[in-house]
């Protein structure tokens, strides 16, 4: 399985979203920092889920970070994200 296969499927089982985008954003930033070839390291993630709801922006991005704490400690080096509820 894929970076962006693995974010969706843990994405997607810790929070149940209603819609769940993950964008490898990786090409735009060949050059850059964190930058590999073939590798997913640049990711953007727009998800909206209940779970969310009554959660400050930081407290619901944590939440994120941490179900994805081992592709963070990996391949991905960036993560834009906007978490909605």
């Amino acid at each position: 399985m894929d970076t962006i296969d693995t974010v969706k499927q843990k994405l997607t089982s810790a929070f149940a979203p209603d819609h769940l985008e993950v964008v490898d954003e990786s090409e735009q930033h060949r050059g850059h920092g964190g930058f590999r070839e073939g590798v997913s390291t640049h990711l953007r993630v727009h998800i909206r889920a209940a779970v969310f709801a009554g959660k400050g922006r930081v407290a619901a991005q944590r939440m994120v970070y941490s179900t994805l704490q081992a592709e963070l400690e990996g391949d991905v080096h960036a993560l834009a994200l906007k978490v909605e509820s």
